[in-house]
C-alpha cells in the first residue's frame, strides 16, 4: 500500500514539474535572436526604468510615426510623475491591460527580460530603433530638457545573432554592408561590451569586426576621436545585439542624463602647449629688440652731451 502511495506521489510531482516548466516556457518573455528594439541601462530601479522607457519611447514614436492604432497612451512625462511607486505600478498594470486587450496582435513596444541586471530590453515593432533613439537624443541635446530620472543609456538594437564569433562574423558580413560596403565608406569605431558572457574576448571580437569592415572598402578608417559611425556590439549571455549609430560621441555615448547637460569646452592640452611655446618664442626677440633700443638710446644721449657743451661754449664766446 505504501509503495502504491509513493508511486502516485512521484507521478504527481512529475506532472507538477512538467506543468510548471511548460508554463514558464509559454510565458517566457526574454531577449532572443531575431528581435529588434532598444537596450536601456539603469541604476538599480528596473521597474521605474521600464515605466520611463515606455513614456519616452511612446512620446517620440508618436512624433515620427503617429499614434499607435488601438492603444490609448497617457503621454505624461516621468518628470511630472515625480517618480512615485504608485505611478510605476499604474504604468505596468496599464501595460498588462493593453496586452490582454490587444489579444494576439503585437504592440509597438514590449518590455522583455534582457538577461542582465540593470538592463531592460524594449522590443519594437514596425519602426527603426536607430532612427527613433537618435531622434530622442537629438531633441534632448538641443532642448537640454531632462525627461527621465533613472534611465542612463538608450542603445538601439537593429539586429541580433548568436553570441559566438563565427555566428557574429557571418551575420555582420551582411548586416554592415549598407554603411561600409563599396561605394559606401566612413570613419568608425567599435563599442563592445559583454554581460554574463565569458566566451568572447573583447580584443578578438573588435579585431575581427575591423577586418570585415576593411575588406568591404579599404577607405573605411578607424577614428577613436570623432568617428562618423559607431558599431555597437552588446553581448548578453548567448545573444549579440548590434547597431550602427550616428553622433555617438556628440550625444555622450547615448547617455540621456549626460546629453542634457551644458557643453563645457575643454581645450586640448597639446594645443595649449603649442600656443604657449609660440607666444614664448615671440616674446624673446621682442625683449632683445628692446635691449638694443635701450643701448641705442644711451648712445644717442652720450652723443648729445658734447653738442650741448659745444653750444654752451659758443654762447660763452658770443658773450665775450
Amino acid at each position: 500500500m505504501s509503495a502504491a502511495v509513493s508511486d502516485a506521489r512521484k507521478r504527481n510531482k512529475k506532472r507538477y514539474g512538467a506543468s510548471r516548466q511548460n508554463k514558464r516556457s509559454r510565458g517566457s518573455r526574454e531577449l532572443e535572436v531575431g528581435m529588434r528594439g532598444v537596450l536601456i541601462t539603469c541604476n538599480m530601479n528596473e521597474r521605474k526604468c521600464t515605466a520611463e522607457a515606455f513614456n519616452l519611447l511612446t512620446e517620440y514614436a508618436d512624433e515620427l510615426y503617429g499614434p499607435e492604432k488601438g492603444q490609448d497612451y497617457d503621454g505624461s512625462s516621468s518628470e511630472e510623475e515625480e517618480g512615485k511607486e504608485d505611478d510605476v505600478e499604474a504604468a505596468l498594470k496599464k501595460e498588462v491591460a493593453q496586452l490582454r486587450a490587444s489579444g494576439n496582435r503585437e504592440r509597438r513596444f514590449q518590455a522583455l527580460d534582457s538577461g542582465a541586471n540593470n538592463v531592460i530590453f524594449i522590443r519594437t515593432q514596425d519602426l527603426e530603433p536607430d532612427k527613433l533613439v537618435h531622434h530622442i537624443l537629438s531633441d534632448l541635446h538641443s532642448t537640454k530638457k531632462k525627461k527621465s530620472r533613472v534611465i542612463l543609456r538608450m542603445l538601439p538594437v537593429s539586429g541580433t545573432c548568436k553570441a559566438f564569433q563565427e555566428d557574429m562574423e557571418k551575420y555582420l558580413t551582411t548586416f554592415l554592408e549598407p554603411w561600409f560596403k563599396t561605394p559606401n565608406h566612413a570613419t568608425y569605431q567599435i563599442a563592445f561590451k559583454a554581460r554574463n558572457s565569458s566566451h568572447n574576448k573583447r580584443e578578438e571580437i573588435i579585431k575581427s569586426i575591423a577586418g570585415l569592415v576593411g575588406k568591404m572598402n579599404p577607405k573605411n578608417k578607424v577614428d577613436l576621436t570623432n568617428p562618423e559611425l559607431t558599431i555597437i556590439v552588446e553581448v548578453i549571455k548567448s545573444v549579440c545585439c548590434l547597431s550602427v549609430v550616428l553622433d555617438y560621441t556628440l550625444y555622450r555615448k547615448y547617455n540621456v542624463q549626460e546629453v542634457v547637460k551644458e557643453d563645457i569646452f575643454k581645450p586640448d592640452v597639446t594645443t595649449v602647449k603649442k600656443d604657449m611655446n609660440v607666444s614664448n618664442q615671440k616674446e624673446k626677440p621682442e625683449e632683445g629688440k628692446t635691449d638694443q633700443e635701450e643701448n641705442k638710446g644711451n648712445q644717442e644721449d652720450d652723443v648729445k652731451v658734447p653738442k650741448t657743451d659745444k653750444g654752451a661754449e659758443d654762447g660763452e664766446k658770443d658773450g665775450e
